[in-house]
């Protein structure tokens, strides 16, 4: 698998189906959203299953598909058989879960595995106000028909914001407590220059606050070993539970150091670190006619130009796209 030049092994590709949602949280979206890309610019389904069999030469072994809101594309159900078919078995997708009551089982025998589901509280009144345009019953299905389709295990995103949601947290991390789940806590990270960068800048709330949430109501947490030395997630298990609690802490615990991953944004182009501007154009090179070896090459140079790390530590922080443009 290649190796950046820092060392660290990279073989995580997400990749961004779309730059469009059907939510609009207040920390990722603006009501009016800007610069969505038209379809035509989008990657198509073969051109997606082209650049997964180029991650597979290049020595990639996992997958995501994301968005903005992946189950809007109405060719998910293809995309997925053609990331499949390029031989690599780890494939995941990020969705807000409304349309996984329809597409779960299609999802899962086109060669899905697993799904996170973005649920930022379980309180219905207080779900459009974070999550504009959600509701809790229609992500609630969704998330029971996944598990019903196999795609496990069901991880549960939530992205705590001050004066919205920070009360809720244990509620929902007391879902793990009967349900074998992964509920995972994510600070809020500031992309681009809009609405929502102001709100994740302003009303951030830390991984350690909400762990000390937690624990008042639920008790001392039990750390969990690290299954995978790059995975975000630092994980623990409430007393008597099954299922597992999560906290992704990019902003006071930056794990740039392990990172693993590389991102494609729908338009075509390698997105060398979520918390910088950086790109490289490959949807030119494909559209032009190249193959998996010339795709494998550019996916190559990226991994060699990907930076260290972020530097939201020094005010500095990516301005050229929006969190939905990039699928986090």
């Amino acid at each position: 698998m290649p190796r950046d030049g820092f060392g660290r092994e990279i073989d995580y590709l997400r990749i961004s189906l779309i730059d469009h949602c059907n939510l609009r949280c207040v920390y990722c979206m603006p009501l009016e959203a800007a610069g969505v890309a038209p379809a035509p610019d989008w990657l198509t389904a073969d051109e997606i299953g082209l650049v997964a069999r180029a991650a597979r030469l290049a020595g990639f072994r996992k997958i995501r598909l994301t968005g903005g809101e992946p189950t809007l594309r109405p060719d998910l159900v293809t995309i997925v058989a053609a990331v499949a078919a390029s031989g690599i078995a780890d494939i995941a997708l990020t969705t807000n879960g409304i349309r996984l009551t329809e597409l779960a089982g299609a999802l899962a025998g086109a060669g899905l595995r697993r799904v996170n589901v973005h649920l930022d509280t379980l309180d219905p009144v207080r779900l459009p106000l974070v999550m504009r345009g959600g509701r809790l019953d229609a992500i609630w299905r969704g998330i029971l028909a996944a598990e019903a389709a196999g795609l496990l295990p069901i991880k549960l995103n939530a992205v705590v914001v001050r004066g919205f949601n920070e009360e809720d947290v244990v509620a929902l991390a007391r879902l793990t407590l009967e349900r074998p789940w992964h509920v995972r806590f994510i600070e809020s990270m500031p992309l681009g220059v809009g609405e929502p960068a102001r709100v994740a800048r302003t009303a951030y709330v830390s991984n350690a606050e909400t762990r000390a949430r937690i624990e008042a109501s639920l008790g001392a947490l039990e750390p969990l070993a690290a299954s995978d030395p790059s995975d975000e997630a630092r994980n623990f298990r409430a007393p008597g539970a099954c299922g597992v609690i999560g906290f992704v802490s990019p902003v006071s615990e930056p794990y740039c150091g392990t990172c693993n991953r590389m991102r494609l944004t729908a338009d075509g182009r390698f997105h060398l670190c979520l918390l910088n501007d950086d790109e490289l154009d490959v949807g030119g090179t494909i559209r032009a006619g190249g193959g998996p070896d010339e795709v494998a090459a550019i996916l190559v140079r990226a991994v060699a130009a990907k930076p260290p790390g972020h530097q939201l530590h020094l005010g500095t922080g990516p301005r050229e796209r929006e969190m939905y443009q990039l699928g986090g």
